[in-house]
């Protein structure tokens, strides 16, 4: 096969681009990948000697009975085949690099092992109680010993201005109690403390009407959330906690032998009490609880992309997704480009009434409403890969066909065009074998935008629920699911962070062909 000077040079100019030159093998290489999910990614060993007999499972299926004689025509499941201790002697089995295929539900009994125990220790808020006469001057209290650092203050004789800064607000409300005129409802606020005392928060109870000599109010000690909280996560069966150790290590140790016991009575699920402890002289409420299994669940070892809300892998589903992705996007280019090539080569060749009649046809059908068609469509025959991929390319075709009408009305007119009428060629061969290996410049330029727009589309179809029927591994609809799920972060970065290397992979792939392609690669200002 001769190639043309011209596309030699082009093709020279595309590799001497790095960005294009490694986008375009990097693509290549996740769609080979993807093409061998089976092979890297599958539940199902890829190779099975049993008894002298040489088994592929991973492509072929094989019944129950013929590993273990119950007489079940169902698939094994060949993970826990390869537990049975008589089954492992007379057998070998080679897994695929990632045990795992995107169809298969995780028991829960093999996530426990890798489950968490969450501890937390929260300050429980000091509390003391004081009655004040209508001077606002302090007659009786009880407990401000404890916001002294053991030692009751001096507040016999002082009035409420002496030891805390009490605003206009709370001032107004306890003269409205002393006057007793009207109910008042419960107040809460925060007053900044005087000779020594901490910030506190002062509580009005309701009052009804009537008046009164004297008014009680509670205060209490206004926490912040991360002084009164103490959080640590315990794998299960460590002594350690996975983060914060060296706060976790600076607490007492008979606090930490606390702390410990909590952990592991709630390990073995016994769902243990909350205690009452005391660190730096003040009490604590010291809790735990054992992580349940909730699917979608977080990602663990054996599962670095974490499970979907129905406990398949998230990794495998990417996978296999991309397969889909790329081989429906490579076909509907295909497909569109040929049928656009065809159009587009009828009409501008052609010209005259075919040309005007193509065109305004072409409009019609470009009004039509793809969507509504693909909904009608779908509800008629049900969703699949082979519908998806009529009904985009019944519609997408229309865009490049307008190109090559331009290609062929340029190209019908020049020198080598007329040479080939005069030789007495026919006009199928002069349009097929000198007219359109001029023009495929098009047709390679927006190639991988095309293949681009195509993986998007489908994503967001599965994203709204027209594409791939389920479980078919999809990008949109791992997305899908975490729009419902939106604490599962790993629904949402991974599959979005996949789509978006892909779609900018090719983007770098079209920018350098279009550059590569470009006649006017230089320009001057003059």
């Amino acid at each position: 096969m001769r190639i043309n000077p011209i596309t030699r040079k082009r093709w020279q100019r595309f590799r001497k681009m790095r960005r294009a030159w490694f986008s375009f093998w990097l693509l290549l290489l996740v769609y080979g990948f993807s093409l061998a999910a089976e092979l890297l990614c599958n539940s199902n060993p890829l190779l099975l000697v049993y008894q002298g007999r040489i088994f592929f499972p991973f492509c072929k299926f094989y019944a129950e009975d013929l590993f273990t004689g119950n007489g079940r025509a169902t698939r094994p499941d060949y993970r826990k085949l390869a537990q049975q201790q008589d089954f492992q002697q007379s057998a070998w089995i080679l897994w695929a690099p990632v045990v795992n295929d995107p169809f298969r539900s995780v028991p829960v009994a093999e996530l426990e092992q890798h489950l968490r125990i969450f501890c937390r220790l929260t300050a429980v808020p000091r509390v003391a109680g004081i009655s004040i006469d209508q001077d606002f001057q302090l007659i009786r209290a009880l407990g401000l010993k404890t916001f002294g650092d053991g030692e009751e203050p001096q507040w016999q004789g002082k009035k409420l201005q002496e030891l805390w800064e009490i605003p206009q607000q709370l001032q107004h409300a306890l003269e409205a109690r002393f006057a007793g005129t009207n109910a008042q409802p419960q107040l809460e606020m925060v007053c900044t403390g005087k000779q020594g005392l901490p910030s506190l928060r002062f509580i009005l109870l309701p009052s009804q009407t009537g008046a009164r000599r004297s008014v009680r109010m509670t205060l209490r000690e206004d926490i912040e959330a991360e002084d009164a909280n103490l959080f640590w996560t315990f794998p299960k069966g460590a002594d350690s906690p996975r983060q914060r150790q060296k706060e976790f290590a600076a607490l007492p140790s008979e606090l930490r032998q606390q702390i410990l016991a909590q952990v592991h009575a709630s390990a073995r699920k016994e769902n243990p009490p909350v205690q009452e402890v005391f660190l730096d002289g003040r009490s604590m409420k010291l809790s735990s609880e054992l992580e349940q299994v909730r699917f979608p669940f977080r990602p663990t070892p054996g599962h670095w992309l974490g499970l979907d809300d129905a406990g398949r892998d998230v990794f495998a589903r990417i996978l296999y997704g991309l397969r889909s992705s790329l081989s429906f996007g490579l076909i509907l280019v295909f497909c569109a480009m040929a049928a656009g090539t065809m159009v587009g080569m009828l009409q501008g060749y052609l010209g005259g009434w075919v040309d005007i009649t193509g065109q305004r046809l072409i409009e019609i059908w470009s009004a039509l409403p793809f969507l509504y068609i693909m909904i009608l469509m779908g509800s008629i025959y049900g969703p699949g890969f082979q519908l998806l991929i009529f009904c985009y390319a019944i519609f997408n075709w229309i865009g490049i066909s307008y190109y090559m009408r331009a290609e062929m009305l340029r190209l019908r007119r020049l020198p080598f065009v007329e040479a080939a009428r005069c030789l007495g060629l026919p006009g199928w061969k002069i349009a097929l074998r000198h007219i359109l290996p001029n023009s495929l410049v098009p047709l390679i330029t927006f190639f991988p935008f095309s293949l681009v727009g195509a993986i998007g589309s489908l994503a967001a179809l599965d994203y709204l629920g027209f594409g791939l029927p389920p479980p078919t591994p999809s990008l949109g609809q791992l997305l899908q699911q975490a729009q419902n799920q939106r604490w599962a972060w790993w629904l949402t970065l991974y599959p979005s962070l996949t789509l978006f290397i892909i779609m900018l992979l090719g983007v770098f792939i079209g920018e350098g062909l279009r550059n590569a392609f470009d006649p006017k690669r230089q320009s001057r200002l003059q």
